[in-house]
């Protein structure tokens, strides 16, 4: 388990991240600026309603409290490089969704610590394990932020090259993204089978409400539909690999990783329903 958790794991995830990097540029974060009401409605829903949404459910649904940190803590993550494919299969806006991951990611380095740090004192009290605050920020910082710089940098220094990498990497990214979510529950085996009773439910009805509290702010708020769709699925998919990384690695407990590895899982068979849905709506 040390393996998986202190290396393959963060490995993996800044894979993912490097990959995310590859495809971004500096047009990507100018949009935030260029149309700034349909990033900032993306953004709040992220850095508001999720960590919100988590938080009444952590708080009403029955639950151990390992748990209600570990949904908080897959609340706090940004969206996930999947909600970019899954934009493009819906006919969303994948260059607002791609702004939305790159620059949520990169606030993960404040998000992150503020949100989980709160929530074990909040949930578990004298009994929360120590958040190592500083070493959660650089780890975050290294596996987070530094290699989608690294990705970013490739990009503009060889483009050609970096279009024909990343033709590779993205399929490789979501490939290492399935085994990191079934290497920790197998990991957690022991506790998968009990907790999943509890964990299953409430990932899916956390998934299911926050796909539908975006597409009604989005509605409500008129963006164009393309524009509605990237918001909604970038809503209702985290990066549950940095949620399993946080729980295993900087927690040191497998069990605050199961709301993330559960909810990696739901939400690529409710988010590919979304997408496909919407997109033989705008198709017919």
């Amino acid at each position: 388990m040390g393996i998986i958790t202190n290396v393959i794991l963060p490995l993996a995830l800044a894979l993912i991240m490097f990959a995310m990097g590859l495809g971004l540029t500096g047009r990507d974060f100018a949009r935030v600026f260029a149309q700034p009401r349909d990033f900032v409605a993306g953004a709040a829903l992220q850095l508001i309603a999720l960590p919100v949404a988590a938080f009444v459910l952590a708080s009403v649904w029955p639950m151990a409290a390992i748990l209600a940190v570990g949904l908080m803590i897959l609340a706090s993550c940004p969206g996930g490089t999947t909600s970019n494919l899954m934009t493009l299969i819906a006919r969303g806006d994948v260059a607002l969704s791609i702004s939305l991951t790159a620059v949520i990611s990169l606030l993960a380095v404040v998000t992150v610590p503020l949100i989980v740090g709160s929530s074990l004192t909040h949930f578990m009290g004298q009994a929360a394990p120590p958040l190592p605050v500083l070493e959660t920020v650089l780890q975050i910082t290294a596996i987070v932020v530094v290699p989608t710089a690294l990705g970013m940098l490739v990009r503009r220094l060889a483009p050609a090259f970096a279009q024909r990498a990343g033709d590779y990497t993205r399929p490789l990214s979501a490939a290492v993204f399935v085994f990191v979510v079934i290497a920790a529950l197998i990991s957690s085996r022991e506790d998968i089978v009990p907790f999943f009773t509890v964990a299953g439910p409430v990932c899916l009805v956390f998934n299911l409400l926050m796909l539908g509290i975006a597409h009604s702010v989005a509605a409500g708020l008129r963006l164009d539909r393309s524009q509605r769709i990237a918001v909604t699925i970038e809503c209702g998919f985290q990066n549950a690999t940095l949620g399993i990384v946080v729980g295993t690695t900087l927690l040191g407990d497998v069990r605050f990783a199961i709301p993330s590895a559960v909810y990696g899982l739901i939400m690529l068979f409710t988010g590919l329903g979304y997408s496909l849905l919407v997109a033989r709506r705008q198709g017919a």
